[in-house]
């Protein structure tokens, strides 16, 4: 799941300055959801989300969930922690009967509010036949996926239309087409269906990058297979950077996802996720965060006395929001909102996230913003960040437009069911969902009459263009 991680900064609450000695109260920190087995006694009981369909009971050493809609409810599969994993801290918060949590301070705010005892439908026992999993699975998609209408596609009209072909004796591989049915047409790169039937593993989703996709058709031609094309084109992806662009003097660093060196006057950073720097296994966010900031330590102190940078998003996979926002800090030297989110059909109030400048070595000088159609996720919540900075020029090709976090959901047959239920927003409230974020400068990065060495000719004009600007000031970097 594409989560969102930052340093939450909490201002002291100031009395009224009548003389230097008004003492000032210090605002309450967060406090881990469960500490040694033992459980935060304000955070015990039951509750309801305000979006994302979840009950969740806090005994005093024990979290248990459960996923509720209007067709039912069922518990969170004991081998799966799921949604859990990410309820780690009790934010600090004023109103009675309420439970925010979050993965860390900073990250995204869960927010529940108290019931009285477990409902009853999360309490019963329930057969789940074909019908009652069809119901399921569209109450699902009813209640939480948010851009029907961004994607052209009328689900209720499908429900009504596909209800009669599910029927107690339907079998699962009938089932599961079915339910395929119902989702084709969206293509959200964050919406899947995975499940298991007669041992063989089943999966449909939609929203793959033209351009990943152009390379595919392109490495059928010569008898390559899908895997072994997008591997071939990703060497000539790297080598282009790292022999043409950056003529062989550039750094290829934390696990070979960024790339970083200078272009005479010109800096050039390339990132092409937004985490797995330290490993193919799941670290801490801290860690990841560490060797991310050694890495940008490095690059942006080479970029002192630079006329430009070119930040390069262009083959960027996603990851973490907090990533992208530890990153855009590196280039801005004022706080500014870079966007609001909020869960579809919840009623809760859009959460606000900042680009915080860092102590940490920044550059504030003319950068130049690569984006382009594989350009995702993640990797579109950075490209919200720098453009909210006045001294960025977004260039490129429009992102691929699925910026929500996954919510993912177990079916009670072993089924999962992934979809996107948050709204992202600009700080002009404008929505990027499904149509993707569009650049301020046509620049056509991956060209397809030259899928393999076009890109490297593309940054070079966009290093072209960045020395060839008039109102730069060199020395933008900054320590």
């Amino acid at each position: 799941m594409k989560s969102t991680v930052f340093l939450l900064l909490i201002a002291g609450l100031l009395g009224c300055a009548a003389t230097s000695s008004v003492a000032r109260s210090t605002p309450p920190e967060p406090v881990l959801l469960v500490r040694d087995g033992v459980t935060a006694e304000t955070a015990r009981g039951v509750w309801r989300s305000r979006g994302y369909g979840y009950v969740l009971t806090v005994s005093a050493t024990d979290l248990k969930l459960h996923h509720t809609t209007a067709a039912g409810c069922h518990p969170q599969p004991d081998e799966e922690p799921g949604a859990l994993s990410g309820f780690v801290y009790v934010m600090p918060d004023s109103a009675p009967d309420t439970l925010s949590l979050s993965t860390v301070p900073g990250d995204t705010r869960y927010l529940f509010e108290r019931l009285p005892a477990l409902p009853s439908a999360c309490a019963a026992t329930t057969e789940w036949t074909p019908p009652k999993l069809f119901e399921l699975f569209a109450a699902t998609f009813t209640e939480h996926y948010a851009f029907f209408a961004e994607h052209h596609v009328d689900f209720r009209a499908r429900v009504s239309a596909l209800r009669p072909r599910v029927t107690d004796t339907t079998d699962a591989r009938t089932l599961f087409g079915v339910f395929q049915e119902l989702t084709t047409g969206l293509g959200d790169a964050h919406t899947r269906i995975s499940a298991e039937v007669d041992g063989e593993p089943l999966s449909f989703g939609e929203g793959e990058a033209r351009t990943l996709e152009r390379v595919e058709a392109e490495g059928k031609k010569t008898g390559q297979s899908s895997r072994d094309a997008q591997r071939a084109w990703l060497a000539a992806y790297r080598d282009g950077i790292l022999q043409t662009v950056l003529k062989g003097a550039g750094h290829h660093v934390a696990n070979k996802r960024i790339f970083h060196g200078r272009v005479g006057d010109v800096g050039y950073l390339n990132v092409m996720t937004m985490g797995g720097y330290v490993g193919e296994d799941e670290v801490p966010l801290e860690e990841e965060l560490r060797v991310l900031d050694g890495a940008l330590d490095t690059a942006l102190q080479s970029f002192q006395g630079a006329r430009a940078v070119i930040v390069d998003v262009s083959n960027n996979r996603g990851g973490h929001d907090v990533i992208s926002r530890a990153i855009a800090a590196r280039f801005t030297d004022t706080r500014r909102l870079a966007y609001t989110k909020a869960p579809f059909n919840s009623g809760a109030p859009p959460q606000p996230f900042h680009v915080e400048p860092t102590s940490r070595p920044r550059y504030t000088g003319p950068v130049h913003l690569v984006t382009s159609d594989v350009t995702v996720s993640a990797g579109e919540v950075f490209t919200l960040a720098m453009r909210a900075l006045p001294n960025v020029t977004h260039v490129g090709t429009t992102t691929r437009g699925a910026l929500s976090d996954v919510l993912v959901k177990p079916l009670p047959n072993g089924w999962s069911v992934e979809l996107s239920n948050e709204r992202y927003l600009d700080p002009k409230g404008q929505l990027f969902e499904a149509r993707g974020i569009p650049p301020q400068q046509e620049l056509e990065v991956f060209p397809e009459e030259d899928l393999h060495n076009g890109h490297a000719r593309a940054v070079q004009s966009v290093v072209e263009a960045a020395l060839g600007q008039r109102d730069a000031v060199p020395g933008g970097a900054r320590e």
